[in-house]
């Protein structure tokens, strides 16, 4: 257990900040996953449309600080590259 006042609270706040970024992965897994269920039923204008509602939120992963850089354009690359397939 911490001794330090300003210990105690940053214990509280790290865990505060670990919930908000916990709902900010969770959301990004959630329109990840909206696109691969679009392009798994082949429905290529509904995973486009995933594709570029997912996109803002890989991009906002990385400006919070959730995600790296490169995770996220990877992820967004490979899902770019499965519709296009799809769509072909």
């Amino acid at each position: 257990m911490a001794n330090h006042k300003s210990s105690k609270k940053r214990i509280i706040r790290n865990a505060n900040r670990a919930l908000i970024n916990g709902a900010r992965v969770s959301r990004m897994r959630t329109f990840v996953k909206k696109v691969e269920v679009a392009i798994a039923s082949g429905d290529a204008a509904a995973a486009l449309d995933a594709l570029r509602a997912a996109q803002p939120e890989l991009q906002r992963g990385v400006s919070r600080g959730v995600v790296h850089k490169n995770t996220a354009s990877r992820k967004i690359s490979r899902l770019a590259a499965r519709v296009k397939a799809l769509a072909a």
